[in-house]
């Protein structure tokens, strides 16, 4: 931790804590590592079958680092307390992912939204230093983070609304098994034509 902080907490209903963790959602972390899986999977059985130049274990081999580091990207936290914001990764992963930060409460000036390319909205925290540091939007118990910026800066916060809704993803879950039983089908025609 860069900073001691001082033994404050955060109002948590009945709940007093000293700092609070949100970590991506468990249904989109599991929906992305399953598509991954689902769009990968196959080529080494493909290489395979149809006697590629790219060996079957190399394909193994990459496929195999692409869903690490997939997985650290997804193994992003929020941590909040009394002193501040700040994101981070687990250490395995600091090396790869260098976008972790941490921003003080009494550093932040306001919460500016910004289009994304697909039309949706994301918001960032803007500094003393008028940098800007994306709010992840993405983590379990968003509308909690939320409460708490609102909190500590004083900011309102009441229109802001997560970037994707649960929905999408279980839908995308769902293409996303349908394309697991498509692999099941392309190994198995691999497979018997070796």
């Amino acid at each position: 931790m860069p900073e001691s902080l001082p033994p404050t907490t955060l109002a948590m209903g009945d709940v007093a804590e000293t700092r609070k963790v949100f970590y991506i959602s468990s249904l989109i972390r599991l929906t992305l590592l399953l598509l991954y899986l689902a769009l990968m999977g196959p080529l080494p059985f493909l290489a395979q079958a149809t006697q590629a130049a790219i060996p079957p274990v190399g394909l193994i081999v990459a496929i195999g680092l692409g869903w690490a580091g997939l997985y650290g990207a997804l193994s992003q936290r929020v941590e909040v307390d009394s002193g501040g914001i700040e994101v981070a990764y687990p250490a395995w992963v600091r090396w790869l992912w260098r976008g972790g930060w941490r921003l003080p409460w009494t550093q932040v000036r306001s919460l500016k939204p910004r289009s994304t390319g697909q039309g949706g909205i994301v918001y960032y925290l803007v500094g003393g230093d008028q940098q800007a540091y994306l709010l992840p939007m993405r983590v379990a118990g968003f509308a909690r983070l939320v409460e708490i910026v609102e909190t500590y800066t004083g900011i309102d916060t009441q229109d802001i609304k997560p970037l994707a809704q649960p929905w999408m993803y279980i839908i995308l879950l769902g293409f996303t098994l349908l394309l697991l039983l498509v692999d099941a089908w392309t190994i198995t025609t691999a497979l018997q034509m070796t």
